[in-house]
């Protein structure tokens, strides 16, 4: 669901003060057309957008489908002015959602080919003010959206073992925390990962670690512990890491480096 405050946002942003150029007269139909193949996202946000202008969406194409160059995702009718208000953002949206959804398909793609079991999950590397938009992204990609902040799990960094100690950490943690709320605890260290497990921890997030390295460590580890490899994954290395044993994979590079999928928003007749 996008908030009516955000898309005000977005078009005051991008309309100003003083929008001529699209004033024009009459009614229109519009469309919006992949420029390539990919998957679709962001089309929620993109068709509340014409709707905050009143302009009738009379058809989408629904998230998380693969398109191909060519494809109309969109259909619009209403006055001139206001589709075309509306076309820039619902385009940039649209696109940036799309890039990421494509992205995240092929990590899962990269994963499945070694493993069924392995997740692929997003970060909080994402932009501000975005985050609902990227994360169900992640989703339409067939990923995990890991937590949506801060107030979805504790993870224990390393910025906390050095402030309190990792034993510390987690009890104060887990002393505060809901019942119901998992701690992660992050290690640089094949050899801290069982430490980690003994401390309390529900997941263990092995970070920068080769795949060598997270194979070493996933095997000190209970079965019952959560394992996620994380820590400057790409597509390309996704599978050497799901061979590992870990149970998620979380990329930063889902959201925070994946290109734009190239759409185009086409008035009048086909």
């Amino acid at each position: 669901m996008i908030e009516q405050s955000q898309i005000e946002r977005w078009l005051r942003e991008d309309l100003g003060h003083h929008d001529v150029t699209n004033d024009v007269p009459g009614e229109t139909a519009g469309r919006l057309v992949a420029k390539e193949s990919g998957v679709i996202a962001g089309i929620d946000a993109a068709e509340a957008v014409f709707e905050y202008f009143g302009v009738d969406v009379i058809e989408r194409v629904d998230a998380g489908q693969r398109i191909e160059a060519g494809d109309v995702v969109l259909r619009v009718e209403g006055p001139a002015a206001d589709v075309l208000r509306g076309e820039r953002v619902a385009v940039n949206i649209a696109g940036h959602a799309s890039g990421i959804a494509t992205k995240t398909r092929r990590a899962v793609d990269a994963a499945r080919a070694v493993s069924d079991s392995v997740d692929i999950a997003g970060t909080r590397k994402t932009t501000p003010g975005l985050r609902s938009v990227e994360k169900r992204a992640i989703v339409a990609g067939g990923g995990d959206t890991h937590r949506l902040d801060l107030s979805h799990m504790v993870m224990v960094k390393d910025n906390h073992v050095v402030e309190m100690g990792m034993e510390e950490a987690v009890a104060r943690f887990r002393e505060r925390a809901s019942f119901a709320t998992k701690i992660e605890v992050e290690v640089e260290r094949p050899e801290d990962a069982a430490d980690a497990a003994r401390a309390g921890a529900d997941i263990v997030l092995l970070d920068n670690m080769a795949p060598s390295e997270v194979e070493r460590a996933v095997e000190t580890l209970p079965e019952d512990t959560l394992v996620e490899a994380s820590g400057g994954i790409t597509i390309a290395d996704v599978p050497d890491y799901a061979a590992t044993g870990v149970d998620v994979i979380s990329m930063g590079c889902l959201t925070h480096s994946a290109p734009t999928l190239d759409y185009s928003f086409r008035t009048g007749a086909e």
